[in-house]
């Protein structure tokens, strides 16, 4: 934002393409996790380690694809979005050495979920703090330079962020390779490589289906924004910045309660299923309520922070008053998507987003421009999480009341029962 509101326009443009390279690593993350969840709670070790290598080795194989497709489609996929020719040259001086580091983004998806799913969510939480402290020293000395160090600028950016991330990486393997032996050096054939793909795809693929709508439909919403002209995307970017710090918590809290099922599942304690579900979604209700009510009364405190440019401090001041006002139903909405995707049901996982994002949001972000403006856009959001949240709750409260009401702990290896309960993929 220092820099100028063009270069943070650039940075901005990025967002939506971040996100498609998020949601991947986080589908796959998403599936790895349910696959592995459920391998630790039938205390299959061995499976444990072959699903938690052969998620690692998915995630580095869809990387370098990402690499290659990302590095050629660069100028006409932010042409496509709407970014003019006084922007692109910041944004492909971001995004050449952001697109070289999506390897370092992506493994570390898989690698913090398996360690997740054994447990420990502090190892984890203590490597992203690593990495946020890194990413904060290196930006402005890359950034505007230090010493014998030059001023990169938007490359210096980038370079912070790939820096970090391999930080995270390397701390990651270390974690599951040295502490709890999750990695398996045997050579396995493809069959079995398949075979692990198979099931943490049947989760993970809808579910980064769903996830990529998010980041789509986030272009579209760029695309239109971009006629308020750069300032307006600038706006754009630096609220959804602070979106992801307003419901972090939230999102932390599904990333925990992803094992925490798919764990009490497999040893068949129901009860614990539905009371973490139960509790999460009220939890997630209240921290929607507290972010609003916070960033409606301190926006005018929080925007100039970010920019100087009067255009950009009032757009993005019209966001913090009526945005966040969807935050408690958004919290509500992502805890349901994680225990969908954990219940076997990523299908409806996937039709709920699908219904949100293309059924209610854009068509009102269109309407909205039209009738109120800038506001009309930004209030579009907040009506859609609303019926997402509704929709994906109905669905989680049917599944949790087939589950049976006795707790009954599942015995190592447990033979095979007649009647089970129906988890099955299907919508």
């Amino acid at each position: 934002g220092k820099m100028g509101a063009m270069q943070l326009a650039a940075l901005s443009f990025t967002f939506p393409v971040a996100l498609i390279m998020g949601s991947i690593g986080v589908g796959i993350g998403t599936g790895a996790s349910a696959a592995i969840s459920r391998a630790i709670g039938a205390q299959d070790e061995v499976e444990t380690r072959r699903l938690t290598t052969d998620s690692m080795l998915l995630s580095f194989i869809l990387a370098l694809l990402i690499i290659g497709g990302g590095i050629w489609s660069m100028d006409p996929l932010f042409r496509l979005l709407g970014a003019g020719e006084e922007v692109l040259p910041y944004i492909r001086e971001y995004m050449y050495i952001w697109y070289i580091g999506v390897l370092f983004v992506m493994l570390p998806f898989a690698g913090n979920t398996a360690i997740r799913a054994k447990g420990d969510t502090q190892t984890p939480a203590l490597i992203m703090v690593c990495m946020v402290v890194v990413n904060m020293v290196l930006d402005p000395i890359l950034i505007f330079g230090w010493g014998p160090i030059p001023a990169l600028g938007m490359s210096g950016a980038a370079l912070a962020t790939v820096i970090a991330r391999t930080i995270s990486l390397i701390l990651g393997m270390y974690v599951l390779h040295v502490r709890y032996h999750l990695l398996s050096f045997a050579l396995p054939t493809l069959t079995r490589v398949f075979q692990s793909w198979k099931r943490i795809l049947l989760v993970g693929f809808p579910a980064a289906a769903t996830n990529l709508v998010i980041p789509f439909s986030t272009a579209l919403i760029t695309q239109l924004v971009a006629g308020y002209g750069p300032e307006a995307v600038a706006a754009l970017g630096v609220a959804a910045r602070i979106d992801v710090f307003a419901v972090i918590t939230v999102i932390s809290l599904a990333n925990v309660l992803a094992p925490f099922v798919g764990q009490n599942i497999g040893a068949r304690m129901w009860n614990r299923v539905r009371e973490g579900i139960h509790k999460s979604q009220a939890f997630a209700l209240l921290w929607g309520v507290a972010m609003f009510g916070l960033l409606f009364f301190t926006g005018k405190y929080i925007a100039p922070l970010f920019s100087h440019s009067p255009k950009v401090i009032t757009a993005t001041l019209l966001y913090l008053c009526i945005a966040p006002a969807g935050y408690a139903a958004r919290g509500l909405y992502m805890i349901n998507n994680t225990s969908l995707n954990v219940l076997n049901k990523p299908l409806q996982a996937s039709l709920v987003t699908l219904i949100q994002m293309f059924g209610v949001y854009l068509p009102l972000a269109y309407l909205g421009s039209y009738l109120f403006g800038l506001g009309g856009v930004f209030g579009s959001m907040a009506v859609s999480y609303y019926v997402g949240a509704a929709f994906s709750f109905v669905l989680v409260r049917r599944i949790i009341k087939k589950f049976p009401q006795k707790i009954s702990p599942q015995p190592k290896n447990p033979a095979p029962r007649e009647k089970e309960l129906d988890l099955s993929p299907v919508v």
